[in-house]
């Protein structure tokens, strides 16, 4: 038999209470939470609007092939238009064109995609505040039409092209130069800016799947680099995908890049 003195009751008691916790709340009571997912940044949350016709806009547009249709835009306190481009499974070739004024097209943009169901165009044109028209002309035949949208941007759309740079470094172009991109076959949207520092913006971007497998081609001419900056979405399903942008223009005048992981399957 032996004596115990308080102290030595004190931490007995306390030893005992531990482990009672213990057993009635399990070894998860010694866990660390789980973490919470982190919120898309500001420029995630914009890239990721919708880009189907019918939410873009309730007009949905049909030009046959070899014809066009154009949309006129005067409210001078907006300056982006959001522009797409589909079909029902079969390859798209148009040309898109920003009209200011009576004989002025500061911007043009062709495209073409093997599929525009699987990968529309979805592309943003600015306006330069003014009013303005955009032409869409379905260069293709006239077996081969084509379902256009256009409207104004929704509000984070407005900006997207001047919060990119802020977050992603970009790569710069030289004129004659090419670069590439490549991404993880889990990857099922990026985007793609291209801009310059007021001088003309005069380069081609192609998405490859595979070795010179080419699922869609744009290329685009402006004045001004900076006031209509090509901004790209575009759909990569599948592994083996790249992006190539060529700048077609002198070395005089280089353009940065920024290509963008925007969705995964993940």
């Amino acid at each position: 038999h032996f004596l115990l003195t308080q102290p030595t009751t004190m931490k007995f008691y306390s030893k005992l209470l531990t482990l009672c916790a213990f057993q009635s709340w399990g070894s998860d009571a010694f866990v660390a939470p789980t973490a919470k997912p982190v919120k898309p940044s500001f420029a995630l949350q914009s890239a990721l609007a919708k880009w189907d016709l019918g939410s873009i806009s309730p007009n949905v547009g049909r030009i046959e092939g070899e014809s066009r249709k154009t949309w006129t835009f005067g409210d001078t306190s907006l300056e982006v238009v959001q522009v797409a481009l589909g079909s029902t499974g079969r390859p798209i070739a148009a040309d898109i064109e920003l009209w200011i004024g009576p004989d002025w097209t500061p911007m043009t943009l062709q495209t073409y995609s093997e599929d525009g169901a699987v990968r529309p165009i979805q592309t943003l044109v600015g306006t330069r505040n003014k009013v303005a028209t955009i032409e869409v002309r379905n260069t293709g035949a006239m077996e081969f039409p084509l379902s256009a949208a256009c409207n104004y941007a929704p509000g984070p759309l407005q900006t997207i092209r001047e919060e990119i740079p802020k977050m992603s470094p970009g790569r710069y172009v030289e004129g004659g130069s090419v670069y590439s991109a490549t991404f993880e076959p889990d990857v099922e949207q990026v985007q793609v800016l291209l801009k310059t520092d007021t001088r003309q913006l005069n380069a081609q971007i192609e998405l490859l799947n595979g070795p010179n497998n080419m699922k869609q081609k744009f290329k685009v001419f402006t004045n001004n680099g900076v006031l209509n900056s090509l901004y790209l979405v575009l759909n990569t399903p599948g592994s083996g995908n790249v992006v190539r942008v060529t700048n077609l223009a002198p070395l005089e005048f280089p353009c940065k890049a920024h290509i963008t992981e925007l969705a995964t399957s993940s």
